[in-house]
């Protein structure tokens, strides 16, 4: 079973950057898929970023040129860079990941983020 601890939530203002660190550890491989879902209040869980095999890489359409995923797979860490801040960019974000061909992802516990005006 992999184990998923982000960091580098916080409090920033609209307009800035934050950077997530998302750490793996036990079951994990350097071909799984990972990447970032976020939970905003009031509203559904919802996919952030993927990364896969091969660097494909899917971004949802609201942080399209705003966010950038990578990875280290020597770390075993995945990354989300998240620059132009705004206020619905405000939720907890969550660290996932699975192998390549299972449905099912790991989670982190979320860290939150917070962006104010």
């Amino acid at each position: 079973q992999v184990q998923l601890v982000e960091s580098g939530g916080g409090l920033v203002q609209a307009g800035g950057s934050l950077r997530l660190s998302c750490a793996a550890s036990g079951s994990s491989f350097s071909d799984d898929v990972m990447g970032w879902f976020r939970q905003a209040p009031g509203k559904q869980r919802e996919l952030v970023a993927l990364i896969m095999r091969g660097g494909i890489i899917n971004y949802a359409d609201s942080v399209k040129s705003r966010f950038t995923i990578s990875r280290d797979s020597v770390k075993n860490t995945v990354y989300l860079q998240m620059n132009s801040l705004n206020l619905e960019d405000t939720a907890v974000y969550y660290c996932v990941s699975r192998r390549p061909y299972s449905p099912q992802f790991s989670w982190g516990q979320g860290t939150q983020v917070t962006v104010s005006s």
